[in-house]
């Protein structure tokens, strides 16, 4: 995943672009950086931050770069921004998505243009270097973000910086979010609505699906109008959005709470059945308030995340070291736990590792009974557009490993679609193998159409691609 921030004001920019930059650390681990423009020109800082948070890193860096307009970013994968020196000028380029047929696109630019790409650790390509080539082949700057929209299969959302202003482009679809922020000073576009909002901006707009727009500190003018045709990721109300966000005008937080509501009229547990409703911290647990407050049954926190130092779950690259972190993090609270019949609420269950895992610390901290909860469908299919999971195959999610073992290895689409049908006799054998492997005492999926409800936009606005495999 990633994130990123911009801003464009009519005075220094570099105190805005280091906090709101910051605000979007949820989204990344990996590489951070930072590029302001002013009387000297380009000024770039890029740094890891895998074992330091964002605010470390960069704190001596926000002291030396000045300039009125930037943009800053938070990445689990490539280092960027990049500044690149094209027909077009020199600009500085940040990007969030993901590009499934990288490979061919950099063989056509190779092909068509005398020009190469910088390898990667691992030997990847540079995905945001692969988008700034694709806009230099064309003869101006928003043809070649048209092009670059329209070659690329996956999605990508990008900033370009420029010495007269700050180009935004939402990726085609509209998958992840571009919003704008506004103040007397100028203007700022982000990831997360959230991160601008204690620097003094308030809501201006959110840029339509495939919309272009260029930013200055007078103004934000549409250069590309926004397609019709949108899908926005819905995990990013599920998981991955930070609770104070909102995407589409729908708040994660409020979201979330509906969803428990929803989940509690569906599963109909009473305290006769459960003593207490927990949310696995932190993005199960606005799901568990809901739940709670809509069965009766009592909310409460039977393990807290430690986060000082830890923040995200999934920070080393090795899934083993990240599944042992995650473990280290929960500290029990062994008085809400002993003898207690727990209903246990998880954003997800991907890989199913880490949830079995706590399963065991409880019931190895005396729960009698761990009912589990998750607050989306199974996943069965591995995410085409914006990263949001390391899986490197759809055999690493736990209902395809259930289903490949029932069926075979081979399995036609009209059987997947079987399995993900909540009603059919395949969905619930799959539901209760998958919990008798993880060890839960029950275990209970979301609807998807609970959970599209609990957004309250139109499915056909909603990505629902990794439940349903629908585009």
């Amino acid at each position: 995943m990633g994130g990123f921030f911009a801003a464009a004001l009519k005075e220094d920019c570099i105190f805005d672009l280091f906090f709101g930059t910051d605000y979007h650390s949820h989204l990344g681990t990996r590489r951070a950086g930072m590029v302001v423009y002013g009387e000297d020109g380009f000024d770039r800082a890029i740094h890891n931050i895998e074992n330091s948070p964002f605010r470390t890193k960069f704190e001596d860096d926000v002291q030396k770069m000045h300039g009125n307009m930037g943009i800053g970013c938070i990445s689990d994968y490539e280092p960027q921004p990049l500044i690149v020196r094209s027909h077009h000028g020199t600009y500085a380029i940040t990007t969030v998505g993901r590009i499934n047929n990288i490979d061919q696109l950099a063989g056509e630019v190779l092909d068509k243009n005398s020009t190469h790409f910088l390898e990667m650790s691992g030997g990847d390509i540079n995905a945001t270097e692969l988008v700034a080539a694709l806009i230099n082949s064309q003869d101006n700057l928003v043809d070649g973000i048209r092009y670059a929209q329209e070659k690329i299969e996956g999605s990508m959302t990008f900033l370009l910086l420029t010495p007269v202003g700050i180009y935004c482009a939402r990726d085609r679809y509209g998958r992840t979010p571009l919003v704008i922020g506004r103040k007397e000073e100028g203007f700022c576009a982000s990831f997360e609505s959230f991160a601008y909002l204690n620097i003094g901006y308030h809501d201006y707009r959110e840029l339509g699906p495939g919309e272009v727009a260029v930013m200055t500190p007078e103004g934000v003018k549409t250069l590309v109008a926004p397609g019709t045709k949108k899908r926005i990721c819905t995990f990013l109300w599920v998981y991955y959005g930070y609770p104070a966000s909102s995407y589409e005008g729908v708040s994660v937080e409020a979201m979330r709470q509906r969803c428990g509501e929803k989940l509690a009229k569906r599963d109909g547990m009473t305290s006769a059945e459960i003593d207490t409703v927990a949310g696995v911290p932190d993005s199960g647990t606005a799901h568990a308030i809901g739940y709670a407050n809509e069965s009766g049954v009592p909310f409460s926190r039977p393990f807290i995340k430690y986060t000082p130092t830890w923040p995200r779950s999934f920070m080393p690259t090795m899934q083993s070291r990240r599944d042992l972190i995650a473990k280290m993090k929960l500290i029990p609270v062994h008085e809400l736990i002993e003898d207690r019949r727990l209903l246990l609420i998880d954003d997800s269950i991907v890989r199913g590792t880490q949830l079995r895992e706590t399963t065991e610390f409880l019931y190895n901290s005396g729960a009698k009974e761990v009912h589990v909860r998750p607050a989306c469908p199974p996943l069965l299919f591995g995410c085409k557009y914006i990263n949001f999971s390391r899986s490197t195959s759809e055999m690493e999610l736990i209902a395809r490993r259930v289903i490949c073992d029932e069926e075979g290895s081979e399995v036609e689409r009209c059987v997947l679609d079987d399995y993900a049908n909540p009603d059919s006799d395949r969905h619930k054998k799959m539901v209760d193998e998958i919990g008798r492997r993880l060890g839960f005492t029950s275990l209970r999926y979301n609807r998807l159409d609970d959970l599209i409800d609990s957004v309250g936009i139109g499915k056909d606005e909603l990505c629902t691609y990794c439940w349903n495999g629908k585009e």
